[in-house]
């Protein structure tokens, strides 16, 4: 992903990450967390659910608390997950020859580690199946853990064959949470919840052949860690993303429902449609993206924030500071690097 890519640019709600700021609490002290989160670019009081933040903050906080923590997955899971566990688990998948390969060294590699849950990899003519399955029935899915190491079964999927897999769905077993439209910046499928185990559905006859992966790719892709295999580059499966991706690519700030449909042919109608089904809606995605440009600004320019507010369309700066608190619940000056 570049900085000009409208996903690299995408931001989160902080609701998003707080189960795993709180699994993070539980592997250091207090002054050590305000440390990462500091470093990260995150603030260090609590954040409130409507809060942004930015793909690249998401990143920075997992290569600080990865290897001071001594846990690669930071609390999320009952057992440490000690350093160097992943970089194995890349070099055990790049020797895998097919997707079922793949999937069988990855859940044979986590079933060694993982206490609570296991995985179940499900073979069918159509279908292929990664299931998470609690060793005992109580236990309680870890909402950002699950999304997290599915989207690592799907990123090493991904790396492996040279392009994004195509996935059919992803279930979660837990209930739909209010930022339940974070995960499409992630999953390049439908997601669905309350389902009675978390797996990942993937049509095998979809899924390229695997390339040669060298020892040097593969340290590349442990050093971008997360980033390459937490969020997706792909702006073809959500109609919302695809109308984000139109928007960025074109005069954003004039263009309209009708504009959009007509990019993606199909009637305002159909299209407005669509986003209803995925809970969005047309004026949503346009407020969103100016709001993440505005962000990308105020973090990485030298603008005045005046500027800033005109450059995103809004004619006073007053108007834009009223907006930003809305989205955001901070001011604009609160996001300057």
């Amino acid at each position: 992903m570049t900085s000009n890519d409208p996903i690299s640019l995408t931001t989160v709600s902080a609701a998003f990450i707080q189960d795993w700021l709180d699994a993070l609490g539980s592997r250091c002290t207090v002054e050590e967390l305000d440390s990462l989160l500091e470093r990260s670019g995150l603030q260090t009081s609590p954040m409130a659910p409507t809060q942004r933040v930015t793909l690249n903050e998401i990143a920075r906080l997992y290569q600080l608390a990865a290897p001071e923590t001594g846990d690669e997955m930071m609390g999320l899971w009952s057992r440490p997950i000690r350093p160097r566990a992943l970089q194995h688990l890349v070099t055990v998948q790049r020797g895998a020859s097919s997707l079922t390969s793949a999937l069988y060294r990855f859940s044979t590699f986590w079933n060694l580690l993982l206490d609570d849950f296991y995985f179940d990899l499900r073979n069918k003519p159509n279908e292929v199946e990664l299931a998470l399955v609690p060793y005992l029935g109580e236990t309680q899915p870890q909402r950002f853990g699950h999304m997290l190491i599915l989207k690592l079964a799907h990123g090493l999927l991904s790396w492996l064959s040279g392009s994004e897999t195509p996935v059919q769905t992803v279930c979660f077993a837990f209930a739909r949470p209010e930022f339940a439209a974070d995960y499409s910046v992630v999953f390049p499928c439908p997601v669905e919840f309350d389902a009675q185990q978390t797996c990942i559905r993937l049509d095998p006859r979809q899924f390229t052949r695997l390339i040669s992966r060298s020892p040097a790719e593969a340290s590349a892709f442990l050093e971008r860690a997360p980033l390459d295999w937490i969020f997706t580059g792909s702006r073809a499966h959500t109609n919302s993303l695809r109308v984000r991706a139109f928007l960025y690519g074109a005069t954003w700030q004039t263009c309209q429902l009708p504009d959009a449909a007509r990019a993606l042919k199909m009637t305002p109608r159909t299209l407005n449609r669509r986003l209803k089904d995925e809970g969005t809606s047309f004026q949503d995605i346009k407020d969103a993206l100016r709001r993440d440009i505005a962000i990308r600004a105020l973090q990485q320019s030298t603008d005045s924030i005046d500027q800033i507010a005109f450059d995103t369309g809004f004619s006073a700066p007053a108007n834009f500071h009223r907006a930003f608190r809305k989205w955001t619940n901070r001011t604009p000056g609160s996001y300057r690097m």
